[in-house]
């Protein structure tokens, strides 16, 4: 299992093991731990605590940072960098300068544009990530305080409770055994229980109980050499990366298929083989999607950055993504779907017991530090809070959803001894095994509370050792959120079914799900089976069809993931306590709510700091945003590519001429990849379906506008060649010209299906296209780098372009029809949301770029 965690080299300041051949803290009697690291039960001071930190540095695995200088010179290395590289040596092999300085200039400008925008994504990505960093609950000068986990040192004394990643490797102090979760550092699938005085490590997770402890070794030195990682790698590869890295390779390789035959046909007429040889390499690099990760790069951040500001961290940058593709929303009900304001109604008392005496019980069997809103409701509803002051709590068991009920034992007045508990109405039925008229009118009383919406509590009280005797049941009431019904009605318009999931009894299920307009469909899921079984058909089906599921344990939640997943739904699922989190992990897009423990945070792609379900609809859109720029660059980069390989093949082929030079290849794709980041940046329109990607359709409309294009520029350049008699010189430039325009214009075409004009652009789009089509302009017309075009020649492009890209739209439009006939028209819905453009801000939904249903074509996945 590795090698002990600290020796001599380890211990507080000041203090060494007792025996340094035995060293092992893990395994010393905990006396001796704790000499040997100078502490004890009642922990460090904050003085002591610095300096033990400024001894042995923060409590983290520090990651291997790779510097800015290296990261730079990374994108010198690589099958691209290299082409352009040669292509450089090349230029200068035949003494071509001016070829020479632009392809370097494009080499260096790629190399600290990709690096700037990574670096900024980064630095976003590490700021979410410090936001999700957990926290210890530390004794330090006597007072319970909660610092950041990085700045736990040995000897800190720390409270661990159900759902809390151990943030140290630590030995437990006195108290109830725990159940610890180990599966992510030993693999074993079931908790371990761990006895007081026994270690526990860290990046494992308290899955039932309650116990202090003293941390014993930190950061490099716990035991198996890394802490919990909150947050999985957020350069992981998505469904959608794969897709946009399947069009990459098309383009790769229709590229590398094109150049070939330019070069043979070129040595077959004697051209010559260097000057054939650095044109075919500049072709090449051109027609790669050299900007393809760091658009995606940005994209993604961008979308992180916008959610950040709703306060929905990523965990997980991909996340986004898929989202976007969610039909199904599994919900908790508590604190998502309502408010979380737990108020304590009228009691229902058992015969010979006053109202007041079962809210004195449940108070009793209740305990303020742990800030949960039950104990919190019932607490707040004791008439005299004065009357608690006669009793003494020695031992308190927490609640957990295993045993589903809380425990007290209790003091009153220095000498009568009592336990109480409160919980689930039917384990404390059972508990007391209440029968006959007793247990008939208890549960009379639960189901009248639940049919008037009231959460129920059972209370029941025990005479020293004596046995259980029910004394009442308590109502709560947790009304729904203001924006619940408002914000479930966007969702179904969105395409999004959502399922309320609660541990609530089905009465309560019925009448919350009800108010809420989700329907009262709703399954009792003790009726389900859990993660290992096979459903029939006709369960999977009442699965499917269900509005919500009622007396809900965590196991089923996993259970229904997985069932929802095999007919093939794209499963959104919420939770926020530990055993949620094998759920959250399972489910496509795992969303931890506000308050979640740091084991469902650990596990989800989504954390919400806020309350309620109206950010994740927000999260909806966004991603559904993403998707849609993502679409239109895609659609956009296979047709200009099309469009600049087809013209100077068909030109080299038909007229044995060179239409443009290196340098001007090298000037299209410079201008090109800078204005095209801005598109991370557009205005879109969400659809109201969920997205998939439909390849059948980016390659069929991209393909309409690359062969659309080099047909356009073929006739200006028969124009300019036959009829004007225009110099071979000035008709490259002619060609460089058409090119850039048309090929800007050309995104303006891809960002809608609908007229060009049905969405407006984002202004840093529009900026962005005309800098860079002024530059191309200045470029042609004064002859910097290339031969200079006469201005009514320019002006004759822009108007040709202009006119054919008036054309290409009605093509476009064509195209759609033919290719997807049943995407219904764009709708005009006013602007309702405020995640529209990251510039902007508000954008009016709509229908945008047909990707049907969920079915993702064959070789994206």
């Amino acid at each position: 299992m590795g090698p002990d965690p600290l020796t001599a080299t380890g211990t507080a300041p000041g203090h060494r093991p007792s025996s340094e051949a035995s060293g092992d803290l893990k395994d010393l009697p905990l006396a001796e731990v704790q000499k040997s690291l100078g502490s004890s039960p009642d922990g460090l001071t904050a003085a002591d605590a610095k300096t033990r930190l400024d001894r042995y540095g923060p409590n983290e695995i520090a990651e291997e940072k790779t510097s800015s200088v290296r990261a730079l010179l990374a994108y010198f290395w690589g099958p691209i960098a290299w082409m352009i590289e040669v292509a450089v040596v090349l230029s200068a092999a035949l003494g071509h300068w001016a070829d020479f300085f632009i392809i370097l200039l494009l080499l260096v400008a790629n190399a600290v544009v990709g690096f700037s925008e990574e670096h900024q994504a980064g630095k976003a990505i590490a700021a979410l990530k410090a936001q999700l960093a957990i926290k210890a609950r530390v004794l330090r000068d006597g007072k319970w305080v909660t610092p950041p986990a990085r700045e736990l040192v040995p000897g800190d004394v720390i409270r661990m409770r159900m759902g809390d990643i151990v943030p140290a490797d630590a030995r437990l102090l006195d108290g109830d055994p725990v159940q610890v979760d180990q599966s992510a550092l030993t693999g074993e699938s079931l908790p371990a229980e761990k006895q007081p005085g026994e270690a526990v490590f860290s990046g494992s997770i308290i899955r039932q109980g309650e116990i202090g402890a003293m941390v014993y070794a930190t950061g490099t030195h716990t035991y198996f050499g890394k802490t919990a990682k909150l947050v999985q790698d957020a350069r992981s590869v998505s469904h959608f990366q794969r897709a946009v890295l399947k069009i990459g390779t098309y383009l790769i390789i229709l590229a590398l298929a094109l150049v070939a035959v330019i070069i043979v046909v070129s040595i077959a007429r004697g051209d010559a083989l260097l000057t054939t040889l650095q044109f075919a390499l500049v072709l090449t690099v051109a027609a790669i999607p050299v900007a393809m990760p760091t658009v995606l790069s940005v994209a993604m951040a961008v979308g992180a950055r916008l959610l950040a500001k709703k306060n929905a961290i990523v965990s997980r940058l991909v996340a986004i993504e898929e989202l976007a593709g969610v039909d199904v929303l599994c919900s908790d009900k508590t604190g998502t779907l309502t408010q979380n304001t737990l108020t304590l109604g009228d009691p229902y008392a058992v015969e010979g017991v006053t109202a007041n005496e079962v809210i004195l019980d449940a108070a009793l069997a209740s305990r303020a530090d742990d800030d949960d809103t039950i104990d919190l409701a019932i607490l707040a509803g004791v008439k005299d809070p004065t009357v608690l002051d006669g009793y003494s709590v020695g031992h308190f068991q927490p609640f957990d959803p295993v045993h589903k009920r809380t425990e007290a034992a209790v003091t009153a007045n220095g000498s009568t001894e009592f336990r109480v508990t409160k919980g689930a109405p039917q384990v404390i039925l059972a508990l007391a095994g209440t029968t006959g008229k007793a247990q008939t009118d208890a549960t009379d009383a639960v189901n009248g509370f639940a049919a008037r919406g009231f959460r129920s509590l059972g209370v029941a009280r025990a005479d020293g050792d004596g046995a259980w005797q029910l004394v009442g049941v308590l109502p709560l009431f947790d009304p729904p959120r203001n924006d619940a019904k408002a914000t479930i009605a966007t969702a179904q318009q969105l395409g999004v079914e959502v399922k309320m999931v609660t541990g609530d009894a089905l009465a309560i299920a019925q009448e919350t799900a009800g108010k809420l307009g989700l329907g009262t469909n709703i399954l009792d899921a003790a009726d389900l089976g859990d993660a290992k079984r096979h459903e029939t058909e006709a369960v999977t089906a009442s699965i499917e069809h269900a509005d919500g599921f009622a007396q809900v344990f965590p196991e089923h939640k996993f259970h229904i993931v997985d069932v929802l997943q095999q007919q093939g739904h794209i499963v959104g699922m919420t939770g926020d306590g530990v055993n949620d989190a094998p759920a959250l992990k399972k489910a496509d897009c795992g969303i931890a709510v506000s308050g979640a423990t740091d084991a469902a945070r650990a596990a989800a792609s989504i954390v919400l700091m806020t309350p309620g379900l109206s950010v994740i609809i927000d999260a909806i859109k966004e991603s559904r945003r993403i998707v849609q720029r993502m679409n239109s660059y895609a659609i956009y980069r296979i047709a200009e590519t099309l469009r600049v390989l087809g013209l100077v093949t068909l030109v080299i082929l038909l007229f044995n001429f060179f239409p443009v030079t290196a340098i001007m290849i090298v000037l299209l794709a410079l201008l090109n990849d800078s204005a095209i980041l801005s598109i991370a940046y557009d205005n879109v329109r969400y659809r109201d379906q969920p997205e998939a990607w439909n390849m059948r359709l980016v390659l069929g409309i991209a393909s309409v506008l690359g062969l659309v294009g080099p047909v356009a520029a073929l006739g200006l350049f028969i124009l300019a060649d036959k009829v004007f008699n225009l110099g071979r010189p000035e008709l490259q430039t002619l060609m460089y010209l058409m090119l850039s325009v048309a090929g800007h214009l050309t995104i303006f075409l891809t960002r809608t299906r609908g007229p060009f004009w049905s969405i407006r652009p984002a202004r840093i789009l529009v900026v962005a296209v005309i800098s860079a089509q002024t530059i191309a302009t200045v470029i042609a017309v004064a002859g910097i780098f290339v031969t200079a075009l006469p201005w009514y020649w320019a002006l004759i492009v822009w108007g040709y372009a202009l006119a054919w890209f008036l054309v290409t739209d009605r093509v476009k439009l064509l195209a759609y029809r033919i290719l997807d006939p049943n995407e219904p028209g764009v709708p005009a819905h006013r602007p309702n949301d405020k995640l529209g453009s990251a510039q902007s801000g508000r954008v009016s939904p709509g229908k945008e770029h047909s990707t049907q249903g969920h079915a993702v074509l064959a070789g994206i996945r």
